[in-house]
């Protein structure tokens, strides 16, 4: 339903005129952690600066103005909580009262009269801090070891950043056993994918559109080999040192073979 509601208002705002008039290339990223480990199901979403419009021409969006957070947080509003009513749901434990239609309807209601926020960051600077970005945030998992200060007596102690008290940073401790249990809330189902990819990046027919945005915007297409494997791609990329270890400064990672 994230996915859904974010992808549906990005793509139906973007073919505006009165703001874009163009189908933009959308990548959506879902976290479901905050810094304390809890339940915080949020998408980071990247777009391009810009879309092809119905005519095949490439329109780029204002250098300072892409799309009105007000009017980007009322759509995205409206559209989830319209989703959230066509199902339904099973609740349990402390929501069971939920289960009753008219709680639920006067909840959704409520939703319905409260702000809604979404946050827009300015563009990036260019390709290289795009991929900085991607490589930050599509593979991350729920905490990382350098916030991880102390495991004994039980517990689990780690550091956080409280971004409601001024972004200070804070010190948990949690009962090894309710550490666990946050940690693997954020394990996804089977077969989910936390990455999709809408507008000029679906996939069907993506090959096209994006060989014809890269003629109308000058880009330089780079010729791929389909044989190329994946390491020998990352090596024309990164170069020959990419996989050095970042302990001895010296030897290659590499794959080992599972032995029993």
């Amino acid at each position: 339903m994230l996915f859904k509601a974010a992808s549906q208002t990005l793509l139906e705002l973007c073919a505006n005129s009165k703001y874009l008039g163009a189908t933009p290339g959308i990548t959506i990223i879902l976290h479901t952690w905050g810094q304390n480990l809890s339940y915080h199901p949020h998408l980071h979403c990247i777009v391009t600066g810009g879309g092809l419009t119905d005519l095949g021409a490439w329109k780029g969006s204002r250098k300072k103005f892409f799309l009105p957070v007000k009017v980007l947080s009322k759509k995205f509003c409206g559209k989830l909580l319209f989703f959230l009513q066509r199902e339904n749901f099973s609740f349990h434990g402390s929501m069971s009262y939920l289960n009753d239609r008219g709680r639920f309807d006067m909840l959704v209601k409520k939703l319905y009269g409260t702000d809604w926020v979404v946050y827009c960051k300015p563009p990036f600077g260019d390709a290289q801090k795009v991929i900085d970005y991607l490589g930050r945030y599509t593979h991350r998992v729920a905490i990382s070891n350098n916030r991880l200060i102390d495991m004994e007596g039980g517990s689990v102690t780690f550091s956080w950043k409280d971004y409601s008290d001024d972004n200070k940073q804070k010190i948990m401790k949690l009962r090894t056993e309710e550490f666990i249990r946050r940690f693997l809330s954020h394990v996804l189902p089977s077969g989910f994918r936390k990455i999709r990819h809408f507008g000029l990046f679906a996939s069907r027919g993506k090959e096209k559109r994006l060989a014809l945005c890269k003629r109308l915007t000058g880009t330089r297409i780079i010729a791929t080999n389909a044989n190329e494997s994946t390491l020998d791609r990352f090596t024309r990329i990164l170069g020959e040192n990419f996989n050095l270890c970042p302990c001895c400064k010296s030897g290659h990672l590499t794959r080992a073979s599972p032995s029993f």
